[in-house]
């Protein structure tokens, strides 16, 4: 006769299973054993923790399918602009606090800016020079794909009104140009090479804040999108191997190595090394992070037709970082030694780029199953939104961006025009079309809150509690509501298909026996769009283990 009791058992909770009407779940030994429309505490023996949701709802643990960790944990323990307003007296009064709170730093760094908090969209580096006059100073954009520095690192940096750009990369300049201090995709390198050297104890405590952090938003789990040494941040790999084999690292985590545009087809063996040294408990780097183009705000986001009003002189049709010829035979090979790839496409011509070369791929590999996928996807060609399904290629999208926010209306709607405007984040298309979903947050260019990425996906309005939702409209007006996704299809998405896109769909994604127990219990029950917005994790297990909250 088995006598085991569970280790946990959940009661008068509103468990979100494929199966409805569970109230009650039991987990032994790490695994959910049992489900049930009654409770589950009469399984229990003396060791049994029993938890009352008091009604609230229970979901899969959420895996974020696009996370910068690293970046956002430096972040976190630097000087942070992203949880700030968008107000330029606080972000002066903040750097100015941090550069005067740390007179032992050689260099004043931090992260987060918007471009819509400085008059013209994008800040000068005679704002820097004001507050870090005795020092270099630079700041990286919320999105990373900015820079912001004052006088004195532009001159360490050698750059003065007549360096040319650098291949993939912009020098911004005035109208009589003059270099303003920002620096747009891979020039921001040039700066951002000079750093001071994040320690290996540093790079730990961050990876580690940003773990904290995403399990109290619920995420059990995550795909980091950039597992490389990149805007002066330390390669990740080392940490994670650290972390993993001590157990430190509680999350389930797939790595996607970072891609060097500028090495070529010569880095594939030591992309192959990486992944046979880097794994490491809980920690997989089986990816590789393609970077086709940049952004549509500063024209770097690779388009069929030109932008609109161009505001950064000759940007025409954006950027291919990586000319498409070179892009097939670069998946094909990837491909065929067993990668996933994961791509970064934002502009419509860079999307279609990235099909093509993933259906080379898959014509010179047949029967591969890698679970290649697409990321950001701001405009997609109509022609292309049926081919995901036919090349299973995974729709990585990040979902809070689909809303009307100052930053979008006022300087990227007017570039893209009305009939791109039209195709903004098509997610209900590509949904229809047979496309499977995943999600991630993009963090730290984005609030990694799966609730509110998902309220935003089924409304196309920004959530109320997030400080970044700014505009007129953006809490009245959907940004195109025809491409909103059903509550439960965007849950999915967080949950099921993320975990399916880290090749983990067997053992997480889902609320099943015999999978494994990475839970969330909220503070409420999903009643409607609104509690979805609020909801607030109360306790995240892995593998039925408290790794955030107390109940």
């Amino acid at each position: 006769m088995n006598t085991t009791h569970p280790d946990l058992v959940v009661v008068d909770a509103d468990v979100r299973t494929p199966r409805p009407g569970m109230t009650s779940l039991a987990v032994t030994r790490g695994r959910i054993t049992a489900l049930d429309r009654d409770s589950l505490a009469g399984l229990a023996g003396p060791g049994t923790r029993i938890v009352d949701a008091g009604g609230a709802a229970v979901l899969p643990g959420f895996t974020d399918a696009h996370v910068h960790p690293m970046a956002a944990g430096v972040q976190l323990l630097t000087c942070d602009l992203s949880r700030l307003p968008h107000d330029l007296d606080r972000y002066r009064a903040t750097i100015r606090a941090y550069a005067d709170d740390h007179p032992e730093l050689e260099w004043i760094s931090g992260n987060g800016w918007y471009g819509d908090t400085f008059p013209g969209g994008l800040p000068s580096r005679t704002i820097l020079d004001e507050l870090v006059p005795d020092r270099p100073a630079v700041f990286v954009s919320h999105d990373c794909h900015g820079v912001w520095a004052n006088s004195r690192a532009l001159e360490l940096a050698k750059i003065d009104d007549h360096t040319p750009d650098p291949v993939n990369g912009r020098i911004n300049r005035d109208a009589d140009g003059v270099a303003t201090g920002v620096l747009v995709e891979r020039a921001g390198d040039l700066i951002t090479d000079l750093l001071p050297p994040i320690s290996d104890e540093f790079a730990e405590r961050a990876l580690l804040a940003a773990q904290d952090h995403l399990h109290a938003m619920g995420v059990t789990g995550w795909q980091d999108a950039c597992v490389g040494s990149l805007w002066g941040m330390p390669d990740p790999l080392p940490v994670y191997r650290r972390l993993a084999a001590d157990g430190r690292l509680t999350a389930r985590v797939v790595g996607a190595l970072w891609w060097s545009a500028e090495k070529g087809l010569g880095q594939l063996d030591s992309l192959e090394e990486r992944r046979a040294t880097g794994t490491a408990g809980r920690f997989r780097p089986v990816s590789v992070k393609v970077m086709q183009d940049g952004v549509c705000e500063n024209c770097t986001g690779a388009m069929l037709q030109p932008y609109y009003g161009d505001v950064h002189h000759g940007a025409g049709t954006g950027a291919s970082f990586i000319d498409p010829g070179e892009l097939r035979e670069i998946c094909r090979e990837l491909d065929s030694r067993s990668f996933q790839i994961h791509m970064h496409a934002v502009g419509d011509r860079a999307v279609r780029e990235c099909l093509d070369a993933l259906e080379a791929a898959r014509r010179a590999n047949p029967g591969h199953d890698n679970r290649h996928q697409i990321a950001h996807l701001d405009v997609v060609h109509p022609d292309d939104v049926p081919r995901f399904a036919e090349l299973g290629v995974i729709a990585n999208i990040q979902a809070l961006w689909a809303r009307r926010d100052k930053e979008i209306v006022e300087r990227k709607l007017p570039l893209l025009g009305p009939e791109r405007e039209a195709r903004h984040f098509p997610f209900q298309e590509l949904k229809a079309a047979g496309a499977r979903l995943a999600m991630g947050s993009d963090w730290p260019v984005t609030d990694p809150n799966p609730f509110w990425a998902i309220y935003t996906a089924a409304t196309r309005l920004g959530p109320r509690q997030d400080p970044h939702a700014v505009g007129d409209t953006v809490f009245t007006d959907p940004l195109e509501a025809r491409h909103a996704l059903d509550l439960d299809v965007a849950l999915d998405a967080y949950t099921a298909g993320s975990a399916y896109a880290n090749h983990a769909e067997d053992e997480v994604g889902t609320i099943t026996v015999g999978r494994r127990a990475d839970l969330v219990v909220l503070d409420r029950p999903l009643t409607d769009l609104e509690a979805v917005s609020s909801a607030r994790p109360v306790l995240t297990l892995v593998d039925g283990r408290t790794v955030h909250g107390d109940l």
